[in-house]
């Protein structure tokens, strides 16, 4: 007989089966209805999981130069991937991820240059801990594309990749502290420094977006229902740079870092009627592609204000002859010139002097003392702090590059006045100076510097913005240049100037060396020889300058017979007379004398023997291309007024490459003109190598680079 308690716990049993029932059924009908649990919308949450949706990248600008040459774009990497969750195989006979990690290890960690055991281990330690799939971490990333054909083609299962855009500049150290660089984070590229800094807005592309419906595997639906987002590119940005005057400039730049192992060397070439920075450079310098141990992040042009030294002076002299209180025959004192009776005697850099001497001859001998008395009796000390205002020397200059620093006008005490006459204490960033003396270069005008030329569109050579020439002032007038810049000649060509070995072969030069003390850790001024920064300011034709050009190396290593402008000569030379030429500016001077005969006869069609005897009897140099028995042209071409000492090239019916050992560049040019060559220089004066071997076929479009070496 049953015990009534059990009628009562079964019962009681029947409730809560029941009311669990009640209660789970209900739930359901709940998220039947709702499509919710817990706040999850179910019917989202399926869709996203059947859904795959990723970012498509967008292309950062490229950077040009002011002749289309590409300086820095985007170009595609990979990054490598081992898939090791073995459920995402659904046939054995065709896996999908990594089925043998040893061999696998074996042949893949070469080609990436990993260690075979540790790739192994990652590999096998991911797989323990339930991870779909890993990474090999910098090894495995920044992968080129020819090295991820050459693991596809290993057919290793398991193995994927991930492209991603990577910064590239395709010339390496060339101009990288104006260009900058730009880094990858998080997939995305941001300006770092340099125009990729500066021109971020225009550079930085905008991200799009796919989504497409997918089964579990990944594998599109054959109705995916895809929603596409196109990424919108960035703008490209052109700059003023020319590709040739700055391999010109870091060719030059680089022979004298390894020969004289300097501290610093900061350059840059201007046009100095726009503004225009057609190169600018700095060493140490980087390469933008490798940023692991990089010397000098800074443009020292731009962010390195230092003693300007004697350069200072085309500026007190300007502003003399602005003001009318200037005669350059008037005579003073040299040697020194006392401040006060506080303060040190100024002295010359001759402490005994040259005895009684004119200003004219003060300024090519580069005096402190007759700087110190244009300044403090001439024209006043306060006349003279408003001309350094009016040059702009106490502000920045405005250009448009990140990290642009002032220089500071010490101007307080009486010995500071009569220092900054002659650029000691006082302190200019190059691009400071170099913007002052456009004034002297163009006829008085201040021009703002810049390397922006033009934004164009992603997808077209439409401008979307063009920088023009700006004015920032006019402190002398074209008179005032005018004879700025014969002084400033006749530093370079008088017997007593201190710019001899500044002369070009072709071109007159107007400019003004200097020559800055550094000061030490306790604030006095460094001793011996090498312990200055040595510097030049030029431009160049003198009459109407095509160029501006300063030059600053510190403490470079040198020999005991040499000056400190060996290296700083060097540089200006040689890239001041290349790109004069490449850029076709007519010399304006020669050491030759004009033959009685002024236009050359026309030999062409004569037989070439007695072609070449004919322009023996007027002219020294006569060559001869190629081996044919008629002339077909010469160069120059007939009827061209030439000088005695020029070379006249005979072209024969049968031209072949001539010895150009020992000619002049322009006479090259003319070679490679006629012969359409495409030419390649490097230094400065008279071939001494040449690419094209004598006596090989010229072609048209062929490429010569030839090797040039100043007379010893």
């Amino acid at each position: 007989m049953k015990s009534p308690n059990t009628h009562k716990g079964a019962a009681l049993l029947i409730i809560l089966f029941s009311i669990m029932f009640l209660i789970i059924a209900g739930r359901f009908l709940y998220i039947e209805t709702t499509a919710e649990v817990e706040g999850v919308n179910l019917q989202e949450w399926a869709e996203n999981t059947r859904t795959t949706s990723y970012q498509l990248d967008a292309n950062r600008g490229k950077i040009y130069d002011k002749n289309g040459m590409v300086l820095a774009y985007d170009r595609p990497t990979y990054r490598l991937h081992a898939i090791v969750d073995p459920s995402f195989t659904t046939n054995e006979a065709d896996p999908k991820h990594v089925d043998d990690i040893e061999e696998t290890a074996s042949k893949l960690a070469p080609l990436i240059d990993m260690n075979e055991a540790e790739m192994a281990e990652t590999m096998k330690e991911a797989k323990e801990d339930g991870r779909f799939q890993i990474e090999f971490g910098n090894k495995g990333r920044d992968l080129s594309q020819a090295k991820m054909k050459e693991i596809k083609e290993l057919e290793l299962s398991g193995i994927g990749f991930d492209q991603e855009s990577k910064r590239y500049y395709p010339n390496g150290k060339f101009a990288s502290h104006i260009i900058g660089f730009a880094r990858t984070e998080d997939g995305h590229i941001n300006g770092v420094t340099g125009v990729e800094k500066q021109m971020e807005e225009y550079l930085e592309g905008e991200k799009g977006k796919i989504s497409y419906k997918r089964d579990k595997y990944g594998t599109k639906l054959l109705d995916p229902e895809e929603i596409l987002k196109p990424p919108d590119d960035g703008e490209n940005v052109h700059l003023t740079l020319d590709q040739k005057i700055q391999t010109f400039l870091e060719d030059a730049m680089s022979s004298v870092e390894e020969q004289y192992k300097p501290k610093k060397i900061m350059a840059a070439v201007m046009d100095p009627d726009t503004g225009e920075i057609l190169a600018m450079s700095n060493r140490p310098s980087y390469n933008p592609n490798d940023i692991g141990d990089v010397e000098n992040w800074y443009n020292d042009v731009i962010s390195n204000p230092f003693e300007p030294g004697s350069t200072m002076k085309m500026f007190t002299w300007a502003a003399a002859i602005e003001e009318g209180v200037y005669n350059g025959k008037d005579k003073f004192k040299s040697g020194s010139y006392k401040v006060g009776e506080d303060y040190p005697p100024i002295y010359d850099h001759k402490p005994e002097g040259w005895g009684k001497i004119t200003f004219n001859e003060g300024f090519r001998r580069s005096s402190n003392v007759a700087a110190s008395i244009l300044a403090m009796e001439k024209l006043g000390p306060d006349k003279f702090r408003e001309y350094l205002s009016a040059f702009r020397l106490d502000q920045k200059t405005g250009i448009d590059l990140p990290g642009e620093a002032s220089g500071k006008i010490l101007y307080d005490y009486p010995i500071e006045k009569v220092t900054t006459s002659f650029g000691q204490g006082t302190t200019t960033t190059p691009i400071q100076l170099m913007t002052a003396a456009t004034s002297i270069a163009n006829g008085g005008k201040i021009m703002k510097p810049y390397v922006l030329s033009k934004i164009t569109g992603s997808d077209s050579d439409k401008a979307v913005k063009v920088s023009e020439p700006e004015v920032l002032g006019k402190p002398i007038s074209e008179h005032t240049a005018k004879k700025m810049r014969d002084l400033l000649g006749s530093v370079v060509t008088g017997e007593d100037g201190t710019g001899a070995p500044y002369k070009l072969g072709d071109y007159s030069v107007a400019g003004k060396t200097g020559t800055a003390q550094i000061p030490g850790p306790d604030g006095a001024y460094l001793t011996g020889r090498e312990n200055y920064t040595f510097s030049f300011l030029g431009m160049a034709p003198k009459e109407d300058p095509e160029l501006l050009m300063y030059v600053a190396v510190q403490q470079p290593e040198l020999e005991p017979t040499e000056a400190g402008s060996a290296p700083v000569s060097y540089i200006f030379n040689t890239v001041m007379e290349n790109s004069l030429h490449y850029l076709d500016i007519n010399p304006d001077k020669s050491n030759d004398q004009q033959v009685d005969a002024d236009q050359l006869k026309d030999v062409t069609d004569m037989k070439t023997k007695e072609a070449v005897d004919t322009l023996k009897k007027t002219y020294d140099h006569v060559s001869v291309v190629g081996n044919g028995g008629k002339v077909t042209a010469t160069l120059p071409n007939a009827g061209t007024s030439i000088l005695s000492g020029q070379r006249v090239i005979v072209v024969t019916d049968q031209p072949k490459m001539p010895d150009i050992t020992g000619w002049a560049l322009r006479d090259v040019q003319r070679l490679a003109e006629h012969f359409n060559l495409k030419m390649e220089t490097m230094g400065s004066g008279y071939v001494v190598k040449q690419s094209i071997a004598k006596g090989s076929k010229l072609k048209d479009d062929g490429y010569l680079v030839v090797e040039l070496s100043p007379p010893q």
